[in-house]
């Protein structure tokens, strides 16, 4: 749909003046200054701003339009359910139909040793739930000094106050008092940016695994509660594990009786090729945090799924102590419900954890042989279909470029060429994650327009 212009810039006006965006820079914003578009539709991979612009979303908006935009399966149920029963809370044992089929859904499709699912809204609140509960555990198991959380700098968990100090990316922090007392971050696990260049990947990997131990022993590993992270990291720069450092973390982490909460926010429901990027690795988390793909945004919701030892655990402590007093209004809400019912279907109908496992090797290819020889090109990564392309002044050297304004230039050129792509923090890198649904002949528009956004930007 194209607006007339009349209503563009009264829609304009009124978004400069009446709504206070989330990640934004506010006095641009405010001022006119910033280049956001308001989208009015979308379909498959495509999504329509205002003027009648056609773009291809590199990116599935935040990871999340796994299925695609216009999924008319999606809106149908929303609107089903909104006429029967819009809403009735899930406290004391009140339930709903949608809501327990998903949860019957979730359970079918999650690792065996799993549990349970608690639902919520955003993946942010589906971490304080996860350090809520990991903390509620410890303390029913005799052992309240078991509070610190240990996650890894450039991890991203959310931007509330416990879910902003889980994560490690320093804007999250500045001038917020974050992260709180307890929350610890360990280093990245990014081989690129390893502290010494002559180190291999086998030392690399020690390296890692020493740092984090070494952690432990120093705070007390009697005062540690929890280990966060994200199977594969994402907003942190889409970053793969090295090999065997899965194995490894749940090594240190099971000597010293320390729970795994493995975010898969990203990665769940088809992102890796796999239904979790937890048997992807292979984690045995005892929570994993889910949104996102759950409902491909079409409405809100998230879970914590929880593994048998924890639910066990926190089924006994009100035994013994009465209700568990923790939930949120619309936990379970069944329109949301609805809407991951009618994902997960589709994402079966459609065969998109497949397609996403075929696709997602052919787009780092093309990005590879499109890019990678560029000699601003400092690395192309990435796992599952998600990928990553990281540029430096000096690659050999490893030296940034002075302000790390590049990549926003590139992203900048690629929308003038029809591609949405995103220019993540912590360095220059070009990040995609398109919805799971996107062709090969869609993939060649996307690597094709990086191609001539970087010689635009820097040349060939």
């Amino acid at each position: 749909m194209t607006l007339e212009s009349r209503i563009n810039d009264e829609l304009a006006a009124w978004d400069r003046d009446c709504l206070f965006h989330p990640t934004t820079h506010t006095a641009n914003h405010a001022r006119g200054d910033t280049p956001g578009h308001i989208m009015t539709g979308g379909d498959g991979v495509y999504i329509i701003d205002r003027e009648g612009n056609r773009l291809l979303d590199g990116f599935a908006a935040l990871y999340c339009v796994n299925a695609g935009y216009g999924r008319t399966e999606i809106a149908d149920a929303i609107s089903e359910q909104a006429h029967k029963l819009a809403f009735f809370h899930s406290f004391a044992g009140n339930g709903n139909e949608p809501a327990i089929r998903l949860a019957k859904m979730i359970m079918d499709r999650a690792p065996d040793h799993m549990a349970r699912v608690y639902f919520g809204l955003s993946g942010s609140d589906a971490n304080e739930t996860n350090v809520k509960l990991a903390w509620h555990y410890h303390i029913l198991r005799g052992q309240p000094e078991r509070k610190k959380v240990i996650s890894r700098w450039r991890g991203y968990h959310g931007s509330g106050l416990v879910s902003g100090s889980l994560t490690g990316l320093a804007g999250y922090h500045a001038r917020f008092h974050l992260p709180l007392p307890g929350f610890l971050h360990t280093e990245t696990p990014h081989y690129l940016r390893r502290p010494d260049a002559d180190m291999t990947e086998a030392d690399y990997l020690d390296h890692l695994i020493a740092e984090l131990e070494a952690m432990i022993l120093r705070e007390g590993p009697d005062t540690i509660a929890a280990f966060i992270g994200e199977p594969i990291m994402g907003t942190g720069g889409i970053i793969p594990p090295p090999p065997g450092y899965w194995d490894r973390v749940q090594e240190v982490l099971a000597r010293y009786d320390i729970l795994l909460i493995a975010d898969e926010v990203v990665t769940g429901f088809g992102r890796m090729g796999e239904m979790f990027g937890s048997t992807y690795y292979g984690l045995k988390p005892d929570f994993m945090t889910i949104a996102k793909g759950l409902t491909s945004a079409y409405a809100p919701l998230s879970g914590t799924i929880m593994s048998n030892r924890v639910f066990d655990v926190l089924a006994k402590g009100t035994d013994d102590n009465g209700v568990l007093c923790h939930g949120w209004t619309y936990s379970a809400h069944p329109v949301s419900a609805a809407a991951g019912i009618a994902t997960l279907d589709l994402i079966d109908d459609l065969g998109l954890v497949a397609n996403a496992a075929r696709n997602g090797p052919y787009l780092r290819a093309r990005l590879q042989e499109l890019v990678g020889e560029h000699p601003n090109v400092a690395e192309v990564r990435g796992d599952g279909l998600l990928a990553a392309v990281e540029l430096m002044q000096d690659p050999a050297n490893r030296t940034f470029f002075p302000t790390m304004s590049v990549a926003p230039k590139i992203a900048a050129a690629m929308l003038k060429r029809g591609v949405i792509s995103r220019a993540m923090p912590e360095g220059d890198i070009m990040g995609f994650a398109p919805p799971l649904s996107i062709t090969r002949d869609e993939i060649d528009v996307l690597a094709g327009a990086l191609k001539d956004a970087i010689q635009e930007v820097l040349g060939s």
